[in-house]
């Protein structure tokens, strides 16, 4: 698979037989908004910042990436990104980098070591409009599918609040204790994910 390569969720056009015209209901199913899954660039920037600042700033004061970071890993490590686009639109995204490190570190919040071997995941956001339906867990399931397909990408690893230890725990994420990062008076608990299984899972999918 390629680095830039495209997941998409575009369903399959099917063709009627001559004479035979299409239920309504079936032309409404037809004009659903395509989904799009991809690896983000540059310019996706400002739309992934304008998300990540509504969904951070209200719950802790602050951004984990800030617009100048985000443009810095989609620059450095495009192919460590995915986002969801509804109709063209970034519906929710996540981004990371590469560590090289057992744990995280402070240094780990703004580095990208391209020697690394583990995928730290600085962000997963969802617009808005589109929370409590379950895109969170879909987009980080395809993100560790695509970071198993990325060969020299052994684990992915990161850290949240306690109260989203369940949320990432449902993926296959374990706790491996407190995180050495903290920000301001916030404290971390920091998790991996193997994606031995999700490289198999990828490989056996027919994606």
């Amino acid at each position: 698979m390629s680095m830039q390569s495209i997941l998409s969720l575009k369903p399959e056009t099917l063709s009627l037989p001559p004479g035979i015209s299409e239920s309504p209901s079936c032309q409404r199913r037809h004009t659903l908004p395509a989904s799009e899954f991809r690896c983000l660039t540059p310019e996706d920037a400002v739309s992934m910042f304008e998300i990540e600042r509504e969904a951070f700033i209200s719950v802790s004061g602050a951004c984990p990436l800030d617009l100048a970071e985000i443009r810095h890993f989609l620059t450095l490590c495009p192919e460590l990104s995915l986002g969801w686009f509804e109709e063209g639109n970034l519906v929710a995204f996540v981004i990371g980098s590469l560590w090289d490190k057992e744990r995280l570190t402070q240094e780990s919040l703004t580095l990208h070591r391209p020697g690394g071997r583990v995928a730290h995941l600085h962000v997963l956001a969802v617009h808005r409009t589109f929370r409590q339906q379950g895109k969170g867990s879909v987009l980080l399931w395809r993100y560790l599918q695509h970071l198993g397909s990325l060969w020299a990408v052994r684990r992915a690893v990161l850290m949240c609040e306690h109260a989203l230890v369940p949320f990432y725990e449902k993926s296959g994420f374990q706790a491996v204790g407190p995180c050495a990062v903290t920000v301001g008076s916030l404290a971390f608990t920091e998790l991996r994910c193997s994606l031995r299984s999700h490289s198999f899972l990828r490989r056996n999918s027919g994606c």
